[in-house]
């Protein structure tokens, strides 16, 4: 008897760990795939697809949408990034929550900087301020947004060789991810900005700024298990070498960046890595390490055109689908106004015409009283 109740204390255990195990909270799920975006985004997208079958609640729908477009730009997969943002918009349109609003509108920024769009993207982010607007001074999530909208801002004067500006909006937007309490949600952002910051002193010639930007970088980007992220701040030292012409040093670095970033699938970081281990091979007179690389920048490069150019028709189709609905939207406008005038008109036409036989009625009237008042006297 005592040993049956040991089996079955012990297959109710093992039922209780087996359902437990399948009752996973989405929310454990979620925070997993944000933690996997940069260096595992199939696997992110793998579980926001999951999650998103599910989803029944609008909020949740948005920030999933939101999930699976910043996985696919990790990837550079625009057009698969664009499609989802896109979804997420519409949704934000049905809430009345300023922080998703500014949160949705702020990613189709990104993805409008990352394509080079640039006046799209500030037409957008100036939208998102609106809303960031609404959102509580003292409410973390104002700090965030206005971070990540300076971010983008200075992202866009970077590319511009506006290097001076661009170091000021990044540096608001690190003033303002400082002021985030809780770090951890921040930190792959910092580690992005401090990126850029250090690209903005390279292009300005204050090289050892440069390297300290590119060590927080690096930092921040430990401190969230982002390997992605340090392997971009590790091919920016490695410019630093190369610039010096300590070619063996920056290969270096840039061997380590690639094996961190192997299960990334990020584009544009593996053709800038293969760019510049390239460079450093030739400049060292190695032909077949260089031929080796060039092939594959070359590669990386013509998929990267591909990609953009598929994102590019479809912002061209949504642009036509947005434009088709504001027609539709103007044409709905103006038959109301012509209705309302119409309208207008015709109960003004009806108050004249009242006043002009009650005057008239009124002559009358007058005349008669002057006309008896004539024939009395």
């Amino acid at each position: 008897m005592r040993l049956f109740l040991k089996i079955l204390s012990l297959l109710l255990i093992a039922f209780y760990i087996f359902t437990k195990a399948q009752k996973t909270p989405d929310s454990v799920l979620i925070k997993k795939a944000k933690l996997e975006i940069y260096d595992n985004p199939d696997n992110t997208i793998r579980i926001g697809e999951q999650l998103l079958k599910k989803s029944h609640d609008v909020k949740t729908s948005i920030n999933l949408y939101m999930l699976l477009s910043t996985a696919n730009i990790a990837k550079r997969n625009f057009e698969e990034s664009l499609k989802y943002i896109l979804k997420a918009k519409e949704l934000s349109q049905k809430t009345n929550d300023p922080k998703s609003q500014s949160g949705v509108l702020i990613s189709v920024a990104i993805q409008y900087q990352q394509m080079e769009l640039f006046s799209k993207s500030l037409e957008t982010l100036n939208e998102a301020d609106q809303y960031i607007a609404k959102i509580p001074a003292k409410n973390p999530e104002r700090y965030s947004e206005t971070a990540a909208s300076y971010a983008i801002r200075g992202m866009i004067y970077k590319s511009q060789s506006n290097s001076e500006i661009a170091l000021e909006k990044f540096l608001i937007s690190i003033q303002n991810y400082e002021k985030v309490p809780v770090k951890k949600t921040t930190y792959s952002n910092m580690s992005v900005v401090y990126y850029n910051i250090g690209y903005c002193y390279l292009n300005l010639n204050q090289i050892d700024k440069a390297q300290e930007a590119f060590l927080q970088s690096i930092a921040f980007a430990r401190k969230n298990y982002a390997k992605s992220l340090e392997a971009f701040a590790l091919k920016g030292i490695a410019e630093i070498h190369k610039q010096k012409h300590e070619n063996q040093s920056a290969i270096s670095l840039l061997l380590k960046a690639e094996s961190l970033c192997k299960n990334t699938g990020d584009i544009i970081l593996n053709e800038g890595l293969y760019k510049e281990l390239a460079d450093n091979y030739l400049a060292m007179g190695q032909q077949n390490l260089y031929q080796q690389y060039n092939k594959k920048y070359l590669e990386m490069r013509f998929k990267r055109k591909q990609n953009e150019l598929k994102s590019i028709n479809q912002v061209i189709d949504n642009h036509n689908k947005e434009t088709a609905l504001k027609s539709k939207d103007l044409k709905s406008y103006y038959r109301y106004i012509k209705i309302i005038s119409v309208l207008l008109g015709c109960i003004f036409i009806v108050i004249l015409l009242y006043f002009i036989i009650k005057i008239r009625k009124q002559n009358k009237k007058f005349q008669k009283e002057i006309q008896q008042m004539i024939r009395t006297s």
